[in-house]
């Protein structure tokens, strides 16, 4: 028992814990219509597209969550604009802006002699470094995201499984795109200096891509995915205390091993059911089949 509960009576792994959870939860919110609406590479580009800003910021010697929110905000309004280009494809814009803003904060990067470390932050996170202050911001981050999910619920569902139907009802499809867009930014910019840039995805997509096979609607696929984020932050801390592995990757790597272990299980409850409704099926054509006999005749 002892080597469950050690880890977390240290005071930093217990603010890396509660961040963890709050990151959990936020990306729950945001990531279930990411993969709803398969818009990982979306997410992945995103999030690269904070590193401008945040070199920015840290050559300047400011506040690198302001500069994340720079460039998330120039990344949403490019990925909004391009979209908007009836003759690019928006694979193309996202892929473009990534490419442009990933290779402008490598140049900012490459000014300066000493930012090595700081650039190992931005890309594997430090959640063991995570202060008071964040948690603070993070919970301020959670209730604007909870507030924009509930808002904007119905036209992220029609927007989700029929645009068309959500133009018909009048829900303004290209605004509630822009506004699932400020959610995804506010996600990944709650969530790099937790888990990095390379590993926010673990726990932006795997928890609810994990959640879809057991839960029933959008809400519990939400609520399934805060649980499983929350339980890879767990686990992914304990084992990087033991192990002595870096905690954000352990974390978002628990994350997608969770999501593997998710499908897996689900593949054989779905074999399985299908073999015992095949058994009546069966049955009964054995029995239709069955040659009938007759009394013999004296």
């Amino acid at each position: 028992m002892e080597w469950l509960t050690a880890p977390f009576e240290v005071a930093f792994v217990q603010r890396a814990l509660w961040a963890g959870i709050l990151v959990s939860a936020i990306c729950a919110l945001a990531g279930t219509w990411v993969v709803l609406r398969g818009m990982a590479f979306l997410g992945d580009a995103m999030s690269h597209g904070l590193l401008p800003g945040v070199a920015v910021a840290a050559l300047l010697g400011g506040n690198l969550l302001v500069g994340a929110v720079v460039s998330a905000v120039v990344m949403t309004a490019g990925v909004t604009a391009l979209g908007r280009t009836p003759r690019l494809s928006q694979d193309t814009g996202i892929g473009l802006l990534f490419v442009g803003m990933l290779s402008l904060g490598v140049i900012i990067v490459s000014r300066s002699q000493s930012f090595a470390v700081d650039l190992t932050g931005f890309l594997f996170g430090d959640v063991l470094a995570v202060r008071e202050s964040d948690l603070v911001l993070l919970g301020v981050a959670l209730l604007l995201a909870l507030a924009v999910s509930v808002l904007g619920h119905r036209a992220f569902l029609a927007l989700a499984f029929d645009e068309r139907k959500a133009r018909t009802l009048g829900l303004r499809p290209r605004l509630a795109h822009a506004v699932l867009l400020g959610l995804l930014a506010l996600a990944i910019v709650a969530s790099f200096h937790i888990v990095g840039t390379l590993l926010v995805l673990g726990l932006l997509i795997a928890p609810p891509a994990a959640a879809l096979p057991w839960a029933r609607g959008v809400r519990g696929v939400m609520v399934l995915a805060a649980v499983l984020g929350a339980t890879a932050t767990f686990g992914g801390l304990l084992l990087s205390w033991h192990l002595s592995t870096a905690a954000g990757a352990t974390v978002s790597a628990l994350a997608v091993s969770l999501f593997f272990l998710s499908h897996l299980v689900s593949g054989v409850r779905h074999r399985r059911r299908a073999r015992r409704a095949a058994l009546p099926v069966r049955a009964a054509t054995v029995t239709a089949h069955a040659p009938t006999t007759r009394p013999n005749e004296t």
